[in-house]
């Protein structure tokens, strides 16, 4: 992976949990990727400008409170919405909603939205698949 790539890890502004944030980076790591965690409750402003600044070649949001959904459709709109990031490639996951798992028509919601790819609250295995597909190569 070349030494600038840099994979961007963010919660969401709602979100005060850690761990989600603690195992992805460790995940994310161990398969070759360079991170950097801007951690919870992260202001959509702070993530766009975070991302305008560092050029990642993958965004991973991740939320657990139940409110991922919203969350997550305000910080991708925002995020296709800046100069210079609305082609970064961008996943979201976890418990996107307080039901547990989202309606397809939700899902569907978040991708044309932005999104390239929107896991499962628990699925890591499709996220690793993902991280093991073409975004790999991208970042190498």
């Amino acid at each position: 992976m070349d030494s600038g790539s840099v994979t961007m890890l963010s919660g969401t502004s709602s979100d005060s949990h850690t761990w989600n944030l603690v195992f992805l980076q460790l995940l994310l790591e161990e398969a070759g990727h360079r991170v950097v965690n801007l951690g919870p409750c992260v202001p959509d402003r702070l993530f766009v400008e975070e991302c305008r600044i560092r050029t990642p070649h993958l965004v991973v949001v991740s939320s657990v409170n139940g409110h991922g959904y919203g969350d997550g459709l305000r910080m991708i709109r925002a995020l296709r919405d800046t100069p210079g990031t609305g082609r970064v490639p961008a996943v979201i996951g976890g418990k996107l909603g307080v039901g547990g798992t989202l309606a397809d028509d939700r899902v569907d919601d978040l991708l044309a939205a932005g999104y390239d790819a929107v896991f499962a609250d628990g699925d890591t295995g499709a996220f690793t698949a993902y991280l093991s597909g073409p975004v790999a190569r991208a970042a190498s």
